[in-house]
């Protein structure tokens, strides 16, 4: 997924409306493409289907999937159902917390100290309850973490992504 997308919001609602699609089709093509739907997308997705911005802005806000802002370069969703909580999960979110300077669920708050550099979420079940606790570092499935495997997978991730500044220097 590209995270940047050169094109300009009424561009990219142009790309990706055709007769029959939905804008709940168009929004996750857009942020496909974009790696987040911009706020400056919702007038023209407004025009197209013949809704109102505020229609708009409720589907991107009510569906927790959309986000409006780029995603930080390490994206952390750790299990907080019953199963993982049962097998430590909760410690493991204060070890997390802690090694990133970030709160879950803050996505990009300015009191995110690490904003645009992790993002940390909770999620309510990865399917993997046998091997709890688990998460997803960047979409990609961890399982049986524990805080030192945590160090490890986060210094890893964040070796692989791009740095945040770089890709805005080029914006």
């Amino acid at each position: 997924m590209e995270h940047a997308s050169a094109a300009a919001p009424d561009e990219l609602v142009r790309q990706h409306v055709s007769p029959g699609a939905s804008l709940i089709a168009v929004l996750h093509a857009i942020q496909d493409e974009a790696g987040f739907v911009p706020p400056e997308a919702v007038a023209p997705l407004a025009r197209a289907f013949n809704l109102s911005r505020a229609e708009v802005h409720g589907v991107i806000t009510y569906y927790h999937h959309f986000r409006t802002q780029p995603p930080a370069r390490v994206a952390v969703a750790l299990c907080r159902a019953e199963a993982c909580r049962s097998m430590g999960t909760e410690a493991l979110a204060r070890h997390i917390e802690a090694r990133t300077a970030c709160r879950f669920d803050a996505g990009h708050e300015a009191s995110n100290a690490a904003a645009g550099e992790v993002e940390l979420e909770s999620v309510y079940c990865l399917g993997q309850c046998a091997l709890s606790p688990s998460m997803t570092i960047n979409g990609k499935l961890h399982v049986k973490v524990t805080p030192s495997k945590f160090d490890a997978l986060l210094e890893a991730a964040l070796a692989e992504a791009p740095a945040v500044a770089a890709s805005a220097e080029g914006a």
